[in-house]
């Protein structure tokens, strides 16, 4: 079966758990299909079984491999990204990160099951340091329309080295943030106040602020990519001119 490896599912393209029960086995065994179930054999030789909560699943990176064949491109990414995230603030319950890039293309190299080519196109895009499914569409996005590769939330500091806080895409040579904004930040209210603040801070040390909805990132995502890059190039430009 293929697992989550915590309480809370990777990201997929509607942004909730996988509905239908995927249950594997390896050969020779044949795999039972049934009404709410996806029975089939493991592409990946050697894939590793581990129990979780007492229960045979998948590894993470056999699972990852095995939805190369149902997800595009940039959400087999999303997923790569999860996995390797590294939090900077450790939770005892949450043992992450799940595994790491060298893990994941150690695997990539044996498997020869559906959704090759697709892990094949995904492995070099995956990065450390996206915090989701968004942030990661909306570096690859920008990437593509010819800005640079930015900083992956990093943590933003004053001229006096007070810390101000992350900001999901960060480009240090234009002093350009663009962030991402979810429902979240704006239905909840601390979240919110929270958010004012870091970007008041943001402005103060010269940070120009651009921020992406979803109907920026997945209906008008030209219009978000041609803005940023003109932000970018206007910026980066000015940061030249002052330098010399």
């Amino acid at each position: 079966m293929l697992a989550y490896p915590h309480s809370e599912p990777p990201p997929t393209p509607d942004g909730q758990p996988i509905p239908t029960l995927h249950v594997a086995t390896q050969p020779p065994l044949r795999a039972r299909r049934a009404a709410g179930i996806h029975g089939f054999q493991f592409d990946r030789p050697g894939g590793s079984i581990v129990l979780r909560r007492g229960v045979p699943v998948a590894d993470v990176v056999s699972t990852w491999l095995q939805l190369a064949s149902a997800l595009t491109t940039d959400d087999l990414v999303a997923a790569g990204d999860y996995l390797i995230r590294v939090p900077e603030y450790p939770d005892r319950n949450d043992p992450r990160p799940y595994t790491s890039a060298a893990q994941l293309i150690s695997a990539a190299g044996a498997f020869v099951g559906r959704g090759k080519a697709n892990v094949r196109r995904a492995l070099p895009l995956i990065r450390e340091g996206s915090d989701s499914r968004p942030e990661t569409h909306l570096r690859l996005l920008l990437q593509r329309a010819g800005l640079p590769e930015p900083n992956l939330n990093p943590v933003i500091r004053d001229r006096f080295g007070v810390r101000i806080g992350r900001a999901d895409l960060v480009y240090p040579e234009a002093k350009l943030i663009v962030e991402y904004d979810g429902d979240q930040h704006r239905t909840n209210t601390a979240q919110y106040e929270h958010d004012m603040t870091r970007v008041y801070r943001f402005g103060a040390e010269e940070w120009h602020v651009y921020r992406v909805r979803a109907h920026g990132l997945y209906r008008e995502p030209r219009v978000t990519a041609a803005r940023v890059r003109g932000l970018f190039l206007a910026r980066a430009s000015n940061a030249s001119n002052q330098s010399t």
